[in-house]
């Protein structure tokens, strides 16, 4: 058996235990952004692996965007990445 050379770790350990790799991520052409899919990328690219440039090239995603995924993690966990709780924190 033989595995495909890749830059960076092919999967790394969260601070819960969980075991992340390249084929948890998301496909790159997805559409439908939920909020367990922003996470999986947020975690990614905070746990190291993949790099911010990567995934924001890979999901064309703008900087401004991921830095509000970002932000809505740290501040409001992942709840703060559904689209119903961005509506409710921008109202108050």
């Amino acid at each position: 058996m033989y595995l495909k050379k890749v830059d960076g770790p092919r999967a790394v350990r969260l601070p819960d235990g969980q075991v992340i790799t390249l084929a948890d991520l998301p496909p790159q052409n997805t559409q439908r952004w939920v909020a367990s899919r922003k996470a999986m990328v947020v975690r990614a690219v905070l746990y190291g692996l993949l790099s911010q440039t990567e995934a924001m090239k890979t999901y064309a995603l703008s900087e401004e965007e991921f830095f509000e995924w970002v932000h809505a993690v740290r501040t409001h966990g992942d709840a703060g990445l559904k689209v119903t709780q961005l509506r409710a924190l921008r109202q108050s």
